[in-house]
Order: C-alpha cells, then sequence, then structure tokens
C-alpha cells in the first residue's frame, strides 16, 4: 500500500535454484496453479529457463524455473549451469530451495558460497514439508539460518512450503512479490507461460520417456520437434494436429530402453505424452515418435548447437 492507500502494481521476476530434484518445477507450477515446466523424480530434469506467469489483482510474478545447479561432468553441464548463473543476475528475488528430508550437504553449500556473491534478495525455502515429521521441519529451518551464517550468505526470509500439499504457498507468493518493484503487467492476462508451442510438447515428451527409465538414461535423453502441422482435409469439426518428435539418445543400448520390448514401452510413452499434449493444446493429436541415436550428444559442442543448448 502506498500512503494514499491505493495499492502499487508490482510486476518482476523470481528465480528459484536449488540442488537437481529439491521441488523447484513442482513449486513453479503450483504457484502457477497449472502444469508450465515438466517435472520427474529424476535429477536434471530441467534443462533451460522455463517462465511461469503468476497473475494477480496487485501483482505480476514471473517465476523463472532452472536447471539445478551442479558440479558439472560434462558440456552439457556446464551450460546448464551458465544459463542459472545468467539468470540468477537478471532476477528481482531468489527462492534457494532446500528439502526437508534431506540433511543440508556440500550441494547446497556450493549453491549457496553462488548466492553469496549476489546483491538480489534471497528467500531461503524448506522444500517437501510435507514428507517429514514437524520436529524435523524445526531442525531442517536452524540447519538452514547456520549454512547462511557460514558461508556469509543474508537470508532475507527462511519459509517452510510444500508444493504437493500447498502449504504456505499464499505466503510464499506475497514474500516474492513483496520484493518486486512497482511497475505494469508484463505478460497479457490469462497468459501462462511463453514457453513456445513446440518446446512444451518436446518436454512433455521427455518427460513420457523419463518416466520409469534406469538412472543412466535421463541425462542421455533430448527430444526435438520435428513438425507440428494441423493434417490438411480434415472437417473443422474434428481437426487433427499431426507432430513429429525424435528421441535422441547416445547409445544403442539405451535405445533399446527407450523402445522397449517389441515396441511396447515406446507406445506407452507415445500415448503418455499424447494425452498431456492434447491438455495442453485442447487438440486432438497424432503423434509420431522416432527414437536415434546422436553419439555423446551432451559433449559435442555441434550436437548440443543442433539440440537447442
Amino acid at each position: 500500500m502506498s500512503a494514499g492507500g491505493d495499492t502499487v502494481h508490482r510486476s518482476g521476476f523470481a528465480c528459484f535454484v536449488g540442488r537437481p530434484n529439491v521441488g523447484k518445477s513442482t513449486l513453479t507450477n503450483a504457484l502457477v496453479g497449472s502444469k508450465v515446466a515438466i517435472t520427474s523424480p529424476k535429477p536434471q530434469t530441467t534443462r533451460h529457463t522455463i517462465r511461469g506467469i503468476v497473475h494477480r489483482p496487485d501483482a505480476q510474478l514471473v517465476l523463472v524455473d532452472t536447471p539445478g545447479l551442479h558440479r558439472p561432468r560434462t558440456l552439457l553441464g556446464e551450460r546448464l549451469n551458465d544459463l542459472v548463473r545468467t539468470t540468477l543476475g537478471e532476477v528481482d528475488v531468489v527462492g534457494f530451495c532446500i528439502p526437508a528430508n534431506e540433511p543440508v550437504g556440500a550441494g547446497d553449500r556450493y549453491i549457496a558460497r553462488e548466492l553469496a556473491l549476489l546483491r538480489t534478495p534471497i528467500l531461503a525455502l524448506v522444500t517437501k514439508i510435507d514428507v517429514v515429521k514437524r520436529d524435523a521441519v524445526g531442525s531442517q529451518l536452524l540447519a538452514v539460518q547456520q549454512l547462511g551464517a557460514e558461508i556469509g550468505l543474508d537470508l532475507a526470509e527462511i519459509v517452510p512450503v510444500s508444493a504437493t500439499a500447498g502449504l504456505q504457498l499464499d505466503l510464499l507468493a506475497d514474500l516474492l512479490v513483496a520484493r518486486l518493484p512497482p511497475g505494469p503487467q508484463l505478460y497479457p492476462d490469462g497468459e501462462l507461460t511463453d514457453e513456445p508451442e513446440q518446446a512444451m510438447v518436446a518436454e512433455l515428451v521427455r518427460e513420457a520417456a523419463l518416466d520409469g527409465v534406469r538412472d543412466e538414461l535421463p541425462h542421455s535423453l533430448a527430444v526435438q520437434v520435428e513438425e507440428m502441422v494441423p493434417r490438411e482435409d480434415r472437417p473443422t469439426d474434428r481437426p487433427l494436429l499431426d507432430v513429429r518428435a525424435i528421441v535422441y539418445v547416445e547409445r544403442s543400448s539405451q535405445k533399446a530402453i527407450v523402445i522397449g520390448k517389441q515396441g511396447a514401452r515406446l507406445k506407452d510413452v507415445g500415448t503418455r505424452a499424447r494425452q498431456q499434449i492434447e491438455a495442453l493444446l485442447g487438440t486432438p493429436v497424432y503423434l509420431d515418435l522416432h527414437v536415434k541415436i546422436a553419439k555423446d550428444w551432451q559433449r559435442d559442442p555441434k550436437q548440443l548447437r543442433k539440440l537447442g543448448f
């Protein structure tokens, strides 16, 4: 509120950062109220920054979901870290996510040191509080406070939250909005993401392909949508969108895992991805999926460029 009692409209960008798989994408989706970022129990699921837009009468909060900051082992890993660092330098407020169900560790210290170099306000978010007992949440809040003191990281707030149980999400949104500058809307009403549809479709295919695969595979999976066109000669009341997508892996053994016995797994991936794509686009879809090998693409600058990294 301003002195005259009228409401100041705020708008700006917030970014969630943390180790891989601490719930950043789930939190983004919960605050936006719609699925804009894919989620998976596999680490390194998020590969590029995705913006989710929270519309409020008093504010427009743009959440930038980033890949997890980690010690990189490949050129892809280095590029993902660079992406996170660039994003951190451009947002108005940062939410540092640390899960309630894992001890504060070396990965959290690594990120805390990176964040200590910023001038941006930092909120520490203790995520996944629905999966632990109350006293464990209290202990984790203390551990996070100690981490800040130990590294010299000034934490504006320490907030326990749960995206899946919807705990303290309104409070979190209020705390983020309070740190945005006054400003007009940045996106039209009703827009939930600025992610291109083709990129979101590729992500939904990748999410379905990641589900239930072995640990060594997730990093090696990339998806590219080659074509997305309405089928000709269809009556207007019965449209069909033809989507052709390629799932890239690094080795023939991985190709066999993705396709499965007699193609059963790929068929299942296609069915689940198609349902998600139809829900996203609101139209019937024919999904044509292929699996190709791009040898060691995570380490090859040329192939990384081709796949959009």
